[in-house]
This record gives C-alpha cells, structure tokens and sequence, in this order.
C-alpha cells in the first residue's frame, strides 16, 4: 500500500518526519526540473539562428541566473541543516534505554537474514564461529547459562507495537542492506561491525525486510519478514518459542 507521496504507508513513529523531508527534496526537483525546461526553451528561441546571424563570443550576462543559483543553495542548505542533519542526530544519539526497548541481534549473510533475541533474562549467550552449522547459523553455544532461553529465528522478526526497537546489525560475509522501507529503516551490514539501529514501530501488520545492497548471485531471494504485534500477542510468541526451546535443552543437558 502506498501513501498519497506514492510511499509506502508509515509503520514507524519517525517515518512521518522522513516522508516531509523526502516530500520537500522532491518538490525542489519538480521546481528545478520545470525551471531549466522553459529556461531550455527560452534559450532555443532567443538565440536561435534567424534572431542572431552574428555569433556572439561574449555571451549572455544576466543578474536573474545568478539570484536563481544563490536561491536554490539557500534552499539546499535548509533542507540540509533544518531537516536532514537534526533527523540523523536523532537516530545516532537518542539511543533508548536497553531496559525500556526490545534488543535483538540480526545478523546478515548470503542469503537470510539470521535473527537473535536474549530470551527473558535479557542476556544474549555466547557465539563461537566453530559452532556454525546448518543448523546454527550463529554459532549458538547452548551450554552457555546465558543462551539456554536465546531465540533464533530466520528471515523473521516479530516485534511489539509502540514499544522502542534495538537491532544490533551485523553480517557474517559481505556487505549487506538491511532495509525495512514501511518503518524508513535502512543501514547497511558490514563484516566485522556491529551497528545499531531503533525505531518504533507503530502500525500491526506483516512487512518485509529487503537487502537492497547487491550482495551475490542469490541477493534476489533475501527476504525476511516482520511481524509487529500487540503487547499480547508479542508475550504469547515469545512464550510459545520458549516451550519449544524445553525440549532441546533438556537433551542437550543429557
């Protein structure tokens, strides 16, 4: 579904504030792109050929191309100082409280995207790069105290609604793009990085997450989903992975 601005809706707390800088930005360009095609045509017919048979090595000079330049900086640096720049300061410095936000490790690779949360002590369990397998992506090391309750899903991320959202980003191979486009998310993957990102998602429903950095041959078929659910049915999923984590643990323990 697409908003009036032809956007996808909002699902974010912030995803307002993206689409009015986005929306502003664009209206520049259509202002920019109508301005040169009539001056384009001005210029097609004031110097034509018939009007002057006299090339002319001087050029024209005028002080409205000019005033048109100095205006349009004007404009840019407005854009840039009064809605860019304080948009990013608030996504870089306005980190929420881990204690008050969900905190959840996603981690990149050819082709999924591999996703962690620490279960309910709120601790994430130790990793061991020889421990990856097929069927531990992460290298989970479920000896560990702190990673007995850790949940790991892939390609799905479920989430509480208006409930502030800490995803630790990482990738275990190339570059990737994690890109949630209802919630206007969008940071890139780096080996060996750990980078974090928060929003609020506000709007229940099912959205995808796209890797919209081209990351090898089967970089079409990287897709994931989220999931934002109320508070409820949050606690009930959550709950629901831990019976099923019981089991496992108790053979592993034997």
């Amino acid at each position: 579904m697409l908003n009036f601005l032809g956007l996808p809706i909002q699902a974010s707390t912030h995803a307002g504030e993206i689409d009015q800088m986005i929306s502003l930005v664009h209206w520049l360009m259509v202002v920019l792109f109508a301005g040169l095609g009539a001056f384009f045509l001005f210029v097609l017919v004031r110097f034509r050929k018939g009007a002057n048979p006299k090339a002319s090595y001087a050029g024209a000079k005028g002080k409205f191309a000019k005033a048109t330049e100095i205006a349009v900086g004007i404009i840019e640096i407005v854009l840039l100082v009064f809605y860019a720049i304080p948009a990013w300061a608030t996504r870089v410095r306005q980190f929420p409280a881990e204690s008050q936000a969900v905190v959840v490790r996603v981690v990149g690779e050819q082709f999924s995207w591999n996703v962690h949360y620490p279960g309910p002590d709120g601790k994430f369990g130790r990793t061991d790069i020889a421990l990856v397998s097929a069927d531990n992506p992460l290298g989970l090391d479920r000896r560990d105290p702190d990673a007995k309750d850790d949940i790991t899903t892939i390609n799905q991320l479920n989430l509480p609604v208006d409930r502030p959202v800490l995803v630790h980003l990482s990738s275990k191979d190339v570059i990737h793009s994690f890109s949630l486009y209802e919630m206007r998310v969008k940071q890139d993957a780096i080996p060996g990085m750990q980078i974090p990102v928060w929003f609020i998602p506000n709007r229940i429903g099912a959205y995808e997450i796209a890797c919209s950095q081209l990351c090898g041959l089967g970089h079409f078929r990287m897709r994931g989903f989220i999931t934002v659910q109320s508070g409820a049915d949050f606690q009930k999923w959550t709950d629901d992975q831990e019976k099923e984590l019981k089991p496992a643990a108790t053979t592993t323990a034997r």
